[in-house]
């Protein structure tokens, strides 16, 4: 099982390295999804943090950074809904 594991992270790592240079996309996007992840976790720690918006907490892991960073601001308004309907908390 570990080396099935391994041989799938290998050429996934491959298919990315392939598809990169193919494209030739560069370090641009790089910098352009660090600043996203940035912004996400500046977003989170705010909603938090503040007291804006009273009796919410969103941990701050890598699913909800990752919903932040790919959706944006209806990605924290998604994940304030999710837990609204699944664990009854109102706002």
């Amino acid at each position: 099982m570990r080396g099935a594991v391994w041989f799938v992270l290998i050429a996934c790592m491959v298919v990315l390295a392939y598809l990169i240079f193919k494209k030739k996309l560069g370090i641009g996007w790089l910098t352009v999804f660090g600043a996203h992840m940035a912004l996400a976790a500046i977003a989170l720690y705010v909603i938090n943090y503040s007291g804006w918006i009273t009796q919410v907490y969103i941990p701050i892991n890598p699913v909800t950074m990752g919903t932040v960073t790919i959706l944006g601001l209806p990605g924290i308004a998604l994940l304030l809904g999710l837990k609204m309907i699944l664990f009854g908390q109102a706002i």
